[in-house]
Formats: C-alpha cells, structure tokens, sequence
C-alpha cells in the first residue's frame, strides 16, 4: 500500500463509511527550487476533505508521508488553512492525522511563514470548533506546536514520535537511554497527549470523543436521548472515594467516561460523563488506582501537585470555552511536598483557582473525602464560585488534620492532646459544621450521587453568570 492511499485509509477508517469529500486534490507544490519542480507532489502531501462522524460533520486532514516525507511547504499549510476556515464558518470540528518530517527544508521561508499560518488559523479556531490531533508517525520540531494547540492528542503506541528536539539532541541522552518522543513518555511526562493507542482504537476513541462534544461554543448539541434510570441507586461508592474514575463510570449514563490525559498526574483524574444525556467535564482528586479486578494498582499521597493541578485546569478552560457543566470531586488535603513542586505548584495551583473562579459554566462540588487546608479552597469549593456544594457524611471539612491541630492546640498546655483531637473533629472537621455556615449545599448518602449530582445541574441549566468587562484575565 502506498502512503498516499494510507492517508486516505486513514481518513476512511475514521469517518462513517462513504462520506468523505476531498478538498483540494489536484494542488501541488509551487516552488521550484532544488529541483522540486521535478519531483511529484500530489496534493502537495496532505489529503484535506470532510466528513461525518455518527451524522456530525467534521474536517479532516491527513498527511502523506510519500510525498517528501509529508513536510510542510506553502501549499500543504494553504490546504490546512483552508479547512480551518471552512471548519470556523461552518462550526465544526477539526481532526488533524500527523505523519511528517516537518518543515520543508526545499521552500525555506516560504515553509516557516507556512508553519506561522497554521498556528495562526489553530488560534483563531481555539474555542470556537474543538481540534483533535492524532500522531501516528514523526511530529518533530515547529510540527510539535501543532498538538501543543489543539484541544486533545492521540498518540499511535509504536511508531508516533512527538517531539521538539530529538532525543540525540539533548545533552547527555540519546533514544536508546530515554526515548523522550515516544508515546509512553510523552503521555506520562508532558500534559500533551490524552490517549495512548494502536491506530484501530485511536479511531473509536476519536469517535467517541466527537460524539460527546459539542461542534462549536455556539451549539447545545452535546446532550443524546438518556436511557439510563436518572434515579439509579450506586451501590459500595464510598469504596471507589480513592479511584474517582471508578466513581465517573458508576454515577454516569450508562457507564461513559472518556477520560483525558490518562497517564499524566495520575493523582488527578479528568474526562467526560454524561449525565442525563449531557456532557459533563469531570475533575476528581485521587489517591488510588484499582485494577480490573478491584484491587489497588497504584497509591498516590492526597495532595494537590503541581501537575495535577495543570491537568485541572486545562481541562476546565476547555469546558468553559464549550459550554460544559463541570463536576469537581474534592478529597486532598494540602499540596505537593516535593522539589519540583516547590518551584511550580503555587503558580500552578493559581492557573486552577482562576480556570474555575473564571468559568462561568455550572459548577458542581461533591466532597467525598477529606477537603483541608487551601487544596480544599482550590477544588471548587464555595469560596472561589461553586454553585452547588454536595457532600458524603463521612467527608471532612477544615483546615487540617484533627490529631495536627490538636498538637498545635495543646503545645506548651497541660490539655489532653487526643480529646482536644476529639472535640476539634467534631466542632471544626465534622461536615456539619460546614453545612451549618452554608459551605456545603447538602449531605447524602453516596448511593444516591448519581440522582443528587442530575438534580443539580438540572437547576442550573439556565445559569447566567455577568461578569466586569475586560478583553481576557491574565493568569
């Protein structure tokens, strides 16, 4: 099989059988320097066109590594252009497929204005139609931009390469030491890529994806007919408080839960439920991963890291930019502790204040563990803009540990350190001491979560949020 005919199997294997249209076939490249007038360039090695996904329209481009290595040139970023502003008047997603050695060496500057051009085009289009990028073969230098700005990234596990330097480029490492390119590091170290997988999944998830967001920040249309019982009773959730993942499939229709970012910052976990046909973004703090068999995989400490953090919040923007309802589940109580830390989580943990302080979408908060300290402030609570505040019974609220107080309390006294303990749980950390100053909205039983959560976004359906004029925050 040729590349050619894969860049379009591509395209093919992603849409709704038959309804892709070719835009732009018959381009070619235009510069003749270094004998490119010799060579053939069909469609300047990009197929751009559009389709459908489950009946919604969406532009895709797909590049063709058999056409000098698929590079960027002028005419291969006129055709990428022209689909954004197809994709922006139409108000429909994009979907880029990256296979490319990047910049095309032959045009020179012609090919750097070219790279400025797509960026271009991506920011105008950033959160106004989602874009989806995903990299199944080499993604490298100016080419790395291109995911760093579209909303989500999927990664083929074996032959993607996303990167700005190679590896044999940074000092003191070379790829058969760490393979900074490939899709595990890249998932698990950068916040840049979502999903992990072979080409035949990555197509299903990208469908998926498509179907439970909206097409542009205009259009309502991420609600599907509910089938699942809005009462359903979830049994044993008090048992999943370390996974929230557990808790997202559990309280969400029929079990959905696309989640983002998987293998980044495991100690928070992000995605999308649906909650009475709707798309909801989930944000939830965790302590544990459990395997198929229910079985704790990983431990994490319930803190807010800096990651964690970053991970929050970018997918909170992304809510507000599209109109999502956000779903916050609070259990941590304090920050990181380590170096790495230290010299990022302050400012990173104002980026998720502000994300959520400024979206102006529902706000939901359920408190399902303990919620201490300023990382308690920070998780949507009250205090930063939350509408609805919802907590387990079990769940504390305060500013720290009981027995920590209560040592802190007692220093220098002759106090019994273990009843001061006692009576600071119960008069400060005891939930109902927050729900009797208004923090919390109600206390239930984490059985009914599903029902309560609905009830609440139900009654903030018409939310309308003013806020002081200004061109954008800073943070």
């Amino acid at each position: 099989m040729s590349s050619s005919s894969q860049a379009r199997q591509r395209i093919n294997a992603l849409l709704d059988e038959n309804s892709f249209v070719e835009i732009g076939a018959l381009v070619t490249a235009r510069n003749t320097d270094f004998n490119l007038k010799q060579e053939e360039t069909p469609s300047d090695g990009v197929v751009t066109g559009y389709g459908v996904i489950d009946g919604n329209l969406v532009y895709v481009y797909s590049q063709d590594a058999s056409v000098l290595g698929g590079s960027i040139g002028e005419m291969h970023a006129r055709k990428i252009v022209r689909l954004y502003e197809l994709a922006i008047k139409t108000g429909s997603p994009v979907i880029g497929i990256i296979d490319s050695t990047g910049l095309r060496l032959q045009e020179g500057a012609d090919a750097l204005n070219a790279f400025g051009e797509i960026y271009l085009k991506q920011v105008e289009a950033s959160g106004v139609v989602p874009q989806i990028t995903a990299v199944f073969g080499a993604c490298g230098g100016g080419l790395a931009l291109i995911p760093s700005i579209t909303d989500f990234t999927f990664m083929e596990s074996e032959k993607a390469k996303l990167f700005v330097n190679s590896p044999n480029a940074l000092e003191g490492n070379y790829k058969e030491k760490c393979d900074t390119s490939c899709a595990k590091w890249q998932s698990s170290e950068t916040v840049n890529v979502d999903v992990v997988a072979d080409e035949a999944t990555i197509y299903s998830q990208i469908r998926e994806l498509v179907s439970l967001l909206p097409s542009n920040n205009e259009d309502g249309d991420s609600y599907k007919e509910c089938s699942d019982d809005l009462n359903r009773a979830c049994e044993n959730l008090d048992g999943a408080t370390g996974d929230p993942s557990v808790i997202a499939r559990q309280i969400s229709d029929n079990g959905i839960f696309f989640e983002t970012k998987k293998d980044y910052a495991k100690e928070m976990v992000t995605g999308f439920i649906r909650l009475n046909g709707a798309t909801v973004g989930f944000v939830g703090n965790r302590t544990q991963v459990f395997d198929e068999d229910g079985k704790v995989a990983e431990k994490f400490d319930d803190k807010l890291t800096a990651h964690a953090c970053e991970k929050a919040a970018s997918l909170i923007n992304f809510c507000d930019a599209f109109d999502l309802p956000v779903l916050t589940l609070t259990n941590a109580t304090g920050f990181g502790a380590s170096k790495c830390d230290e010299r990022h989580v302050a400012k990173a943990a104002g980026r998720l204040v502000f994300a959520l302080a400024n979206a102006t979408v529902p706000k939901v908060n359920l408190i399902t563990g303990k919620a201490f300290g300023s990382a308690y402030v920070v998780m949507n609570s009250k205090a930063i803009g939350a509408d609805v505040t919802i907590s387990w019974p079990d769940a504390q609220i305060g500013t720290m540990d009981a027995k920590l107080a209560a040592k802190i309390l007692c220093d220098g006294k002759d106090a019994d350190v273990n009843q001061t303990a006692n009576e600071y749980a119960a008069l400060q950390n005891n939930v109902k001491s927050a729900a009797g100053r208004g923090y919390v909205d109600e206390i239930i039983e984490p059985a009914d979560t599903r029902k309560y959560v609905i009830g609440a976004f139900e009654m903030l359906f018409t939310k309308r949020d003013e806020r002081p004029a200004k061109k954008h925050g800073t943070v």
